[in-house]
């Protein structure tokens, strides 16, 4: 009896997830049903994939070396059936797309429309993380990156560039007032990132011409929880340009020190894998971002 793509899709579902719970949420099927399936496939392989513990699942050799396989045969029919779909010049399936939080919602959440509008048979699955993930390990087709690229596995495609300024809200000015100098910040309520601490690095020079790094008085490391703060006017931050545009425009947010504010811009990067072939899918979602934001420049 031979092996058939629900059985793998089982498998490799039970390893992403780490559990067979959260397996049977990913492909929609019951508890049962999957730990069904996974039987059944050891039972046709007549071998024992994984390792069941009281708190986890872990893959055996042979679980190893067949996981590998399976990868490449699911990754094959998503490649013959984007084929297919290229023949009809429509890309079509499922694209698995990660971004930290304010990215998702100030910059991707607006393009979904006039996407789906071009490209109804790209299924979209779209996932927040304010950290970096294993693209993988979180089977995840492309992810859109901020800052300095560490990983040199992956080939990144430029999206665009943020400034980054210091903004406080008119309320908080209000009530605390305007610093007249950057040293004057320690007097006040600060903002920061939890991590990287280079986050904290804030585009000023003191007196003395030297960078200014702050302590932040609160910290979060969610760019989108300072953002919300800041409206709030619980004090100081200095944010990216994509996600406070309308904030500046609508003076909710206002630039301090403008003068004395050092061009600094984040590097914007589409990431996937280097040996992964790059789908349809992928690149019309890039080029839609792409061309939507040089149409619309986050410092407008």
């Amino acid at each position: 009896m031979k092996t058939t793509l629900d059985e793998m899709q089982a498998f490799v579902a039970v390893v992403d997830t780490g559990s067979i719970t959260g397996a049977s949420e990913v492909l929609g099927l019951t508890i049962s049903a999957t730990s069904r399936t996974l039987g059944r496939l050891e039972e046709k392989l007549q071998t024992t994939l994984l390792r069941r513990t009281t708190r986890r699942l872990e893959l055996t050799e042979e679980g190893v070396a067949f996981l590998q396989h399976a990868r490449a045969i699911l990754t094959s029919v998503d490649a013959a059936e984007e084929q297919m779909a290229a023949r009809r010049m429509r890309p079509a399936g499922r694209l698995r797309v990660d971004a930290a939080t304010p990215f998702m919602l100030h910059v991707l959440v607006p393009l979904l429309g006039g996407f789906r509008a071009r490209y109804p048979e790209v299924e979209l699955e779209l996932n927040s993380n304010e950290g970096i993930v294993d693209l993988i390990e979180k089977r995840t087709d492309v992810a859109f990156r901020i800052g300095v690229l560490k990983d040199s596995t992956l080939h990144a495609r430029p999206v665009g560039t943020s400034r980054v300024r210091v903004l406080a809200s008119p309320a908080y000015l209000k009530r605390h007032g305007m610093p007249a100098n950057p040293a004057q910040l320690t007097q006040h309520v600060l903002l920061g990132f939890t991590q990287p601490e280079t986050l904290n690095d804030w585009p000023l020079r003191d007196e003395e011409g030297n960078s200014v790094r702050i302590r932040p008085t609160i910290a979060s490391s969610s760019g989108e929880t300072l953002r919300q703060m800041a409206l709030a006017g619980l004090g100081i931050v200095c944010l990216s340009d994509f996600m406070t545009r309308k904030d500046r425009n609508s003076a909710k947010l206002v630039q301090l020190f403008p003068k004395r504010t050092v061009e600094v811009r984040q590097s914007i990067n589409a990431v996937y894998y280097r040996n992964t072939a790059l789908a349809a899918r992928i690149t019309c979602f890039v080029d839609h971002v792409v061309q939507a934001l040089g149409r619309q420049p986050f410092d407008s």
